[in-house]
């Protein structure tokens, strides 16, 4: 392969830079533009430890640098591979990118570095994807999840499968390559519950993408309510600083107004939105509500305000139009503070048929009002969680999917007495979606998709 070169810190100006060589020119190529203080070249350095000298354009010293050579296999891409750690002067940087190119190497392509990692057996290729999902993560849970699947921890998971898959494809194919012979290796009703039970993991693995994508990308979720229901207020409440316009006057809220609330490291897109009634004679408030509805529709939860001191037949009349979604719902029972406790227990009656959904009283005047209220958007965004392992990729989850489908076939075929040859079919279509994950199968055009979302010098 090619000797490859890149800036693997952000760009801009910093305190230091380093870039990478990596190919079977790399030790070469450094030692054409590197010298150390001793006067020893970095193809006689000992591997892994980092000496000091200076980075030479001809005759001129670009910068003094510290570099750390390490040797095939015993490296992240599994070739011979030279860090130089210079100043993160931008002048700086280009200058020494410009003079390895001149050397022989070029400029390394997005995600090329761990691409050469897979390819050289160093990773799998979920383990990769994990990479590039802990270089992105923003919060405590993006950040454990990215490090168990970058671990293994999630290629260990489909390991377990991909060998109990192995185990069972290969009884039902001995029965198949007996079956004239008339001889039974396993009791059909043994290999169901086998499938049942490979069925079963892969089950729980696609359910946790919902936890998955949540940690991953965020929960949107929809303030709403009539105006001056107290949605702005609640907004500026849950983010601790005055984000969104509060006024007594109806109707201040014009279009969507969005930031981000992180829970127990799951970022909540809260987006608070125009104020939902019946009639308005303002053409521009008009066009803010029928923008509500655009975000209720989008919305994986819906946090729905209700004003305690408007009619109760407002509220009655909008729960037709907010529980016909299949998003979670959270009704909040706002200015409990300002009604008796009577109208707070009328309106519960009269919203009684939304049983599935926490009700909960609040005030944005009352200490303690945020506490249920943050546990209940957790619990909406991550219902009942408790898988071990939580997977985050779409391409993941779509594979699991179609293997578990593949899977279910074997299921039904072994129930119903389907011949051995139709029911191996099957059973090696679940392990070549399995293997799609972790790039035991895949292609050019597929590693191309995910290595481009990388940036360079990673």
């Amino acid at each position: 392969m090619e000797t490859i070169c890149a800036l693997s810190t952000a760009p801009g100006q910093g305190a230091i830079a380093v870039i990478r060589l990596s190919g079977s020119r790399s030790v070469e190529i450094g030692d054409s533009v590197f010298f150390t203080s001793s006067g020893k070249r970095l193809a006689t350095c000992l591997p892994n430890r980092a000496v000091y000298g200076e980075i030479r354009s001809g005759g001129e010293v670009l910068d003094e640098a510290l570099v750390t050579v390490f040797r095939s296999p015993h490296s992240f891409t599994g070739e011979d591979t030279v860090e130089f750690s210079c100043h993160g002067s931008p002048y700086i940087v280009q200058e020494f990118l410009q003079l390895l190119i001149r050397q022989g190497a070029r400029s390394a392509l997005p995600g090329e570095f761990t691409q050469r990692a897979f390819l050289h057996g160093k990773i799998d290729l979920s383990r990769a994807e994990g990479i590039a999902d802990l270089i992105a993560s923003g919060t405590a849970a993006q950040h454990r999840l990215a490090m168990h699947q970058m671990r293994g921890g999630f290629s260990q998971e489909l390991g377990v499968l991909r060998r109990a898959l192995v185990e069972l494809t290969s009884l039902v194919e001995l029965e198949l390559d007996f079956s004239e012979e008339d001889v039974t290796f396993a009791d059909r009703q043994r290999l169901r519950a086998l499938s049942l039970e490979i069925e079963t993991r892969l089950r729980r693995l696609t359910e946790s993408f919902a936890v998955g994508n949540a940690i991953k990308n965020g929960v949107p979720v929809a303030i709403v309510g009539t105006p001056n229901a107290g949605k702005s207020t609640l907004l500026n409440l849950l983010l601790g600083e005055d984000r969104a316009i509060v006024s007594p006057h109806p109707g201040t809220t014009r279009d969507t107004v969005e930031d981000t609330l992180v829970l127990s490291g799951i970022p909540f897109r809260l987006i608070d939105t125009a104020g939902i009634r019946e009639h308005t004679a303002d053409e521009v408030e008009a066009v803010g509500i029928s923008r509500t509805f655009l975000a209720i529709e989008q919305a994986a939860v819906i946090l729905w305000v209700v004003d305690l001191t408007a009619p109760i037949e407002e509220t009655v009349a909008l729960s037709g139009r907010l529980l016909s979604g299949s998003c979670s719902l959270i009704i909040l029972l706002n200015k409990r503070d300002l009604v008796p406790h009577s109208v707070v227990e009328a309106t519960s009656a009269a919203l009684g048929a939304t049983a599935p959904f926490p009700l909960l009283p609040f005030s944005a005047v009352a200490s303690g009002s945020l506490a249920p209220l943050h546990a209940a958007l957790v619990e909406a965004a991550v219902p009942g969680h408790s898988a071990d392992v939580v997977i985050s990729n779409v391409r993941h989850y779509e594979a699991l999917v179609l293997s578990r489908a593949a899977l279910c076939r074997v299921v039904v075929g072994l129930a119903d007495g389907l011949p051995a040859d139709m029911v191996t079919q099957d059973l090696r279509e679940s392990l070549h979606y399995l293997g799609l994950i972790t790039g035991e199968i895949t292609t050019d055009e597929i590693l191309q998709t995910i290595f481009s979302r990388f940036c360079v010098g990673k």
